[in-house]
């Protein structure tokens, strides 16, 4: 088999994006295929053990079955949100639209931050929803996997809401994205 050396376009390949010489390749080999895997964009927010917001923006959200309505989400428990997360037994998933990129950007920011403005309100057992959103859904957790330094957490799904129809928000190689043409 031979290496391709221009890309679709007839460009150069583009250089690794991880430059730190001292990465293991596995590590290279996993950061370099998920920046180009495209996921759409959601928000988790819970309340802490003191009732205040949090709230994370995640890509690794995932649908795992219908019946019963379970959905998934992975996070890092390192986060500023998990402590929250790993205590809590609710949580409101959202999911985006292209107008809420925004939004993305803002609990994906500085945690202190996330939650100063106009942008939720209190929802469903005081959780906060964020307005605007294509739709929402709140759920109890149901488990928490362990998982070396990170955390699988499954969601029973028990209600939520729709809101206007967008055209979907993408993450991709480190940016929002718009899709594109439709085939």
């Amino acid at each position: 088999m031979s290496e391709r050396t221009t890309d679709p376009a007839g460009l150069p390949p583009a250089v690794a994006l991880d430059t730190d010489p001292h990465a293991p390749g596995d590590l290279a080999a996993f950061k370099n295929a998920f920046r180009r895997h495209a996921a759409g964009v959601a928000v988790v927010t819970a309340l802490d053990a003191q009732g205040v917001p949090v709230g994370f923006t995640a890509t690794s959200l995932a649908s795992m079955s219908a019946v019963p309505p379970l959905a998934t989400f992975n996070m890092a428990k390192s986060a500023s949100s998990w402590p929250a997360v790993s205590e809590t037994e609710r949580v409101v998933i959202h999911l985006l639209g292209l107008r809420n990129r925004g939004l993305a950007e803002r609990l994906a920011g500085p945690n202190t931050e996330r939650f100063v403005g106009d942008h939720w309100r209190v929802g469903p057992h005081g959780l906060p929803v964020l307005n605007n959103v294509t739709s929402w859904m709140v759920g109890r957790i149901v488990e928490r996997v362990s998982v070396h330094n990170a955390a699988v957490v499954v969601v029973q799904i028990e209600g939520g809401g729709l809101g206007e129809d967008d055209e979907a928000l993408i993450y991709h190689e480190r940016r929002y994205r718009a899709l594109g043409e439709t085939l």
